[in-house]
């Protein structure tokens, strides 16, 4: 009966430990970074590029696990489920911040606790190689004097290709068809064989393609031109007030206490702003960022908002 009575009490003061009582020793453990999205993209690629200086930081490894599934609503669930004790993190880009406006999900994305923001891109226009236009002028041109209306390809509702579009549409005043996807992957490929016409994606996963004449790229989504594709002009040369910039993040629980939050913000920008991942990253035409937890918080306020407005202008319903 003591036994019992003792292992009930400690078990007790066990589950009364306050999150600040937990902090004090982080980590003990290995950290890891949940990537709700398929190996390969630009979700997963990013964090593995900082996740090895981001050990060293810390003094444990720092293991990036995937957990894909519905839009990347899987993984991110599971984290928001999880003990807010910062062994457990959330790999996200910016579409993920306003999630409840596009899908029922049983989380709050707004309640995650930013840590930091690895590196941002912009957007770029792709298309098909067979396409009768090479830049944006003669892209409208061709939408306004088609009988049938072009298609363009995304990720899926609701994804920064998606969005980036109905912007793009919403500027020029346009038609052209929505081609939702399964992931980039599929969409891309899709748009090499010319079944689609054009897509808005990164230079991260677009790259490749883009470098061996698989697609054209027709302009850059940042609001002037970008310093890795000098030569390529922005969409805004054309479609004035046209922004399409997007970011890659690692978010922490909701609850998560500020100081394990300050402290994985702490390896985390070390890590980013190593020479050697700076390199890596710029390599993919990214900018490493490193912010800090109140930066990256702002980031998202004023780009929440900006999407949010997208998201109304056209009507996108939640699925």
């Amino acid at each position: 009966m003591k036994f019992v009575l003792s292992a009930l009490a400690t078990a007790i003061a066990f589950a009364a430990m306050s999150p600040a009582v937990m902090a004090q020793d982080f980590p003990t453990r290995p950290v890891r970074m949940i990537v709700p999205f398929p190996a390969g993209g630009t979700a997963d690629m990013l964090p593995r590029i900082v996740s090895e200086k981001m050990s060293a930081h810390l003094g444990v490894p720092v293991i990036v696990e995937n957990r894909s599934g519905a839009g990347g609503n899987i993984g991110a669930d599971y984290v928001a489920r999880a003990v807010p004790d910062g062994y457990t993190l959330l790999v996200v880009p910016v579409n993920f911040y306003f999630t409840q406006l596009l899908s029922k999900v049983a989380f709050d994305p707004m309640k995650f606790v930013g840590v930091s923001i690895i590196a941002t891109y912009p957007s770029v226009l792709l298309a098909t190689r067979e396409l009768p236009a090479n830049n944006v002028a003669e892209l409208l041109a061709l939408i306004r004097t088609r009988d049938k209306p072009l298609t363009y390809a995304s990720a899926g509702t609701g994804t920064n290709q998606h969005l980036s579009a109905e912007l793009f549409k919403s500027l020029a005043k346009a038609q052209v068809t929505h081609v939702p996807y399964r992931g980039t992957a599929p969409a891309i490929t899709d748009l090499i064989a010319g079944t689609v016409d054009i897509m808005f994606d990164n230079m991260i996963t677009a790259g490749p393609f883009v470098q061996t004449g698989k697609v054209k790229l027709l302009a850059v989504g940042s609001a002037e031109r970008n310093r890795n594709l000098p030569k390529v002009p922005a969409v805004a040369e054309t479609l004035p007030g046209y922004v399409s910039n997007t970011w890659m993040s690692v978010a922490a629980p909701p609850g998560t206490p500020d100081k394990i939050v300050q402290r994985l913000n702490t390896a985390l920008v070390a890590a980013i702003h190593d020479p050697d991942v700076q390199q890596r990253i710029r390599k993919l035409q990214a900018e490493p960022v490193g912010n800090s937890p109140a930066d990256m918080a702002a980031v998202v306020k004023r780009d929440v908002a900006a999407w949010t407005k997208v998201i109304q202008d056209a009507n996108i319903q939640p699925e």
